[in-house]
């Protein structure tokens, strides 16, 4: 290389873009190395739980198929059944069956615990009971949303969902583009390389290609956490003269299969106003709520301190077809009728985004998206992980080694302003590894060496 030519590389201008990928990927790599074990997780979990119509219908198929050779009981009739199992419980709502050949769902409620009873409606015997959070996908809801230990494990799973989104926002600026001649390496992978290379390419073209999809996942995930959902809510209430309801929850006490039974409209967790059952208010209820034919499942409850009236609700996953009625005990009546298109802007577009998270918005079509966007996911993360441990020298993290330079490209600190105001757990955590890493690690001689701090 000439002076002239070694002046020209060297010159400021020239090192500026060398500086911000090094940095980008420096960052890209931490972003990634936390979220490994996270997005394993999440993908594993969720790519379950998009399925769970038809592994709820699997399991309850013996209840789904039964044959009647009588008049079918009561709804209240029912419902006393199942009261007589559940010794103490007291009613909580009635699932109308899904089918003519189907049980009756009913919810009671025993101290803190919902249990369903599965109810035979001709003869009124009890098939079945099973507390909601024991059921297989409340269960497998609670791992993916909370990792089983409550609210520190939604606190856990939106610091990872912040970072994943940084993961893929920097990847997809070391993925452009920038002297390639064509498809190969950049949309489709070169597979006639061998070794790294060919692993960068899997793990580049994958992350093209499901970048869209992972960021709308990650993002239609956050209303349900616990501090981002929590402040979206605070938010709201501060500009709002009346109280605001969510139809989803945050924190530990979100989970999809739990929303479709608690804190709206008196089902679920609400209290009734009054241990004793009015039958025949129920009677009319279902009466009038079973010709409306509403997506199922769909749930009759009595009165709740909240809601001083029977209500009926549709909590079909598909969140746009959902129904709320306010119904009139004495007479059946329905007093007000409340469709998804009736509710605010915001509650309508995080709704969609729900139904589309959780792969129930447009069919099968919708759930072949989500297993697809979960396995290339595992797929990312595993490809980022070969490459990782193939590059990575002896007894050191293998982080991209800092440049010289310290100053920080203004471009990177926009974009960390940005993302650590939209995503705050990112942006405390980003303070909280700043400081750290200025006041610590960088003058721990072996620490600094391990994690790559000292400038290449």
């Amino acid at each position: 290389m000439s002076s002239t030519a070694a002046e020209h590389h060297d010159h400021p201008a020239a090192r500026a873009p060398r500086r911000l990928y090094r940095t980008v990927w420096r960052w890209h790599f931490y972003a990634g190395l936390l979220c490994l074990p996270f997005v394993l997780w999440l993908a594993a979990t969720g790519s379950i739980y998009l399925f769970k119509p038809q592994i709820e219908a699997w399991i309850d198929r013996e209840h789904d198929h039964l044959r009647f050779d009588a008049p079918l009981a009561s709804p209240s009739a029912q419902v006393q059944a199942a009261l007589a199992v559940v010794p103490g419980a007291t009613f909580s709502a009635y699932e109308l069956p899904a089918t003519p050949h189907s049980a009756a769902r009913v919810l009671v409620r025993s101290g803190s615990d919902t249990i369903r009873v599965y109810v035979d409606p001709q003869r009124l015997t009890v098939r079945k009971t099973v507390a909601e959070d024991d059921r297989l996908m409340t269960v497998i809801s609670k791992l993916h949303g909370q990792l089983l230990i409550g609210d520190i494990g939604s606190y856990l799973v939106e610091l990872a969902a912040s970072w994943a989104i940084v993961m893929i926002i920097t990847g997809l600026y070391l993925w452009w583009p920038r002297e390639a001649s064509g498809i190969r390496g950049v949309l489709l992978p070169r597979f006639d390389r061998r070794g790294r290379p060919l692993w960068k390419d899997l793990h580049a073209v994958i992350g093209f290609w499901v970048s869209a999809f992972a960021l709308f996942l990650l993002i239609s995930g956050l209303p349900w956490t616990q501090f981002w959902g929590s402040s979206l809510k605070a938010v709201r209430q501060y500009a709002s003269a009346t109280e605001v309801r969510q139809d989803w929850s945050t924190g530990a006490a979100k989970t999809p299969a739990a929303d479709e039974h608690a804190g709206h409209a008196g089902h679920g967790v609400a209290a009734a106003a009054s241990d004793a059952l009015d039958g025949d208010a129920l009677n009319r209820a279902v009466a009038t709520v079973a010709p409306l034919a509403l997506p199922p499942p769909v749930l009759v409850a009595p009165p709740s301190r909240k809601t001083p009236q029977w209500t009926a609700k549709s909590d079909t996953q598909n969140r746009p077809k959902r129904v709320n009625l306010t119904l009139d005990g004495a007479t059946g009546a329905v007093l007000k009728r409340e469709d998804f298109r009736d509710r605010k802007l915001l509650d309508r577009i995080i709704g969609t985004g729900v139904a589309a998270h959780e792969g129930q918005l447009f069919g099968w079509v919708n759930q072949a998206l989500g297993a697809f966007t979960a396995l290339s996911l595992i797929g990312l993360t595993l490809s980022g992980l070969v490459m990782w441990l193939k590059r990575r020298p002896a007894a050191v993290l293998g982080a991209p080694l800092a440049l010289p330079e310290t100053r920080v490209p203004r471009p990177m600190i926009g974009l960390a302003v940005v993302l650590g105001v939209l995503l705050p757990m990112f942006g405390l955590s980003l303070i909280a590894v700043l400081v750290i890493e200025r006041a610590l690690l960088r003058r721990i001689a072996p620490a600094r060496s391990f994690l790559g701090l000292a400038p290449a």
